[in-house]
């Protein structure tokens, strides 16, 4: 039997409903620290999703709403959301508690509940807190009122299409915001992880739409061709898609060897910031590319563009080759590349 001065002063509400709320305002009343848990995203329990209670009929919200407001404000309440109790040891008066906390994956810190994040975000899922009648966006709170105000997001795993894709690009993402018009954002998306869209939408021989689910109940989506879709109207812009560049780091490499691997190392280490060297004893960059596709399946103009682009882009941004991506003439052993073979866009000269 513990003495009195050997209890701990705080006490833990598991279940954050209605009786779990009013349970922690009366000890925080009483002087008692709280530790409020509940596993989902926010709290009010079951009361939350009813419109009237029994046997009164009077407004669930109205009863609910001000206790959510007190219980969130209160010093000695302290909220802890997507928890769930894997055990309780120790006796009464000092009990240990161990807890799992799933990710929310939003900062509550620096989320301020604004809801500009739901307005963009371009999937929909069905709405569990309104008993899959609706639907929510990926990132969502359940009501405006909810306490935690911040967002949250479930991640349920890596979608087939993204497991399969040997890149392992957003499919489902890019997919999504095209089917939403925002052809710029999914072309940024899709260049996170691969900087040849414009090839891959040729020439992939496309396992993300073997793995589709929509196979199951029709035809897969015709996954290549939106990105070669999205890529496409990129090449042909006035303007094209130019991703924002480190601070430089004053420093060099080189990469040996101007393949799509080459220069898809180039690529992401000129936007980290440093300045890149490749070198390629072909004629021609583009590895097999260039010289192992067909011209039928792989039209040089537009791999040349895409390719010439890639190079000179961050030099063109600068006005020089500083963070820049480029080829050096003359090594000894090597063969100078000339900028006939790898025409930047028109626009950009």
């Amino acid at each position: 039997m513990l003495k009195e001065d050997e209890k701990v002063g705080a006490v833990m509400v598991v279940g954050s409903g209605i009786a779990g709320i009013q349970a922690s305002l009366d000890l925080a009343n009483s002087g008692m620290k709280v530790y409020l848990v509940e596993n989902g995203i926010s709290i009010g329990g079951v009361m939350a999703q009813l419109d009237k209670t029994f046997p009164t009929n009077d407004c669930s919200a109205c009863i609910l709403s001000p206790k959510l407001v007190e219980v969130g404000r209160h010093p000695n309440v302290e909220i802890k959301t997507r928890r769930t109790v894997e055990s309780v040891e120790g006796e009464p008066g000092k009990f240990k508690v161990k807890l799992t906390s799933e990710p929310r994956f939003v900062n509550l810190d620096k989320c301020t509940g604004c809801g500009d994040c739901a307005n963009v975000c371009p999937v929909s899922v069905k709405a569990e807190f309104n008993g899959n009648l609706s639907e929510r966006k990926a990132i969502y709170r359940h009501f405006p009122q909810a306490i935690p105000s911040g967002f949250a997001i479930d991640k349920l795993g890596t979608s087939p299409c993204k497991a399969s894709c040997p890149t392992h690009i957003s499919v489902q993402g890019y997919v999504a915001l095209i089917g939403q018009g925002k052809f710029k954002e999914a072309l940024k998306l899709i260049k996170q992880d691969n900087p040849f869209p414009i090839v891959c939408g040729r020439v992939c021989n496309h396992p993300c739409e073997t793995a589709c689910m929509r196979g199951k109940v029709e035809d897969p989506i015709d996954i290549m061709h939106l990105k070669r879709f999205v890529a496409d109207l990129d090449l042909n812009s006035d303007t094209r898609y130019l991703p924002e560049k480190k601070e430089s780091k004053g420093k060099k490499v080189a990469v040996v060897g101007a393949g799509p691997s080459g220069l898809t190392c180039a690529y992401y280490l000129a936007i980290e910031g440093y300045d890149v060297d490749v070198f390629e004893a072909l004629p021609v960059a583009g590895g097999w590319m260039a010289v192992g596709i067909p011209e039928y399946r792989l039209p040089r103009t537009v791999l040349n563009k895409e390719i010439g682009y890639l190079l000179r882009r961050r030099e063109l941004e600068r006005g020089n080759r500083s963070g820049g991506v480029r080829i050096p003439r003359g090594e000894r052993g090597f063969c100078p590349l000339s900028a006939q073979q790898h025409p930047a866009p028109d626009h950009a000269h």
